[in-house]
């Protein structure tokens, strides 16, 4: 099994929803072909170098995951007939360098999605974490911040 990262960027004028499913899809179509996804990083709606399609904007999302080479011809012919996708690419990890900085990739795409927001009720005080990557090497540190509610 070896080491890929995918960013695939898809249509911004698909509805929130259109784009959730058409990642599903693309996942679905990883894990039917033996690929073990480690990471997710939802990066949202960015602005493109260029217009692709007449689009200046794109939905970028990135997938780490371990695959056999011999099923990414498959990933990728699946990939070029899905419409909604604009872009998409493919890199391989191979030597040991390369693996370490993949593994620093997934570690930081976790810490990333971690340190989502917390739901309580309108009456309670909350202390949360925020995780904040200060470094391209994932240095992390974490600041406590307090949110009180207002009632009404």
């Amino acid at each position: 099994m070896r080491h890929y990262e995918n960013l695939v960027i898809v249509k911004p004028t698909l509805t929130q929803e259109e784009i959730e499913n058409t990642i599903a899809a693309i996942e679905d179509v990883l894990m039917s072909n033996g690929a073990e996804i480690t990471a997710r990083d939802k990066m949202g709606i960015r602005k493109l170098a260029y217009p692709i399609q007449k689009n200046e904007r794109g939905y970028f999302h990135v997938m780490y995951y371990t695959a056999k080479p011999s099923v990414i011809g498959e990933i990728e012919r699946r990939f070029r007939i899905n419409e909604a996708i604009l872009r998409f690419v493919t890199i391989k990890y191979d030597s040991k360098r390369e693996i370490a900085a993949w593994d620093k990739l997934v570690q930081k795409a976790n810490t990333i999605n971690k340190s989502t927001p917390v739901q309580v009720s309108s009456e309670e005080e909350v202390v949360v974490k925020e995780t904040i990557v200060t470094t391209p090497e994932a240095v992390v540190e974490e600041v406590v911040v307090q949110e009180t509610t207002i009632q009404e």
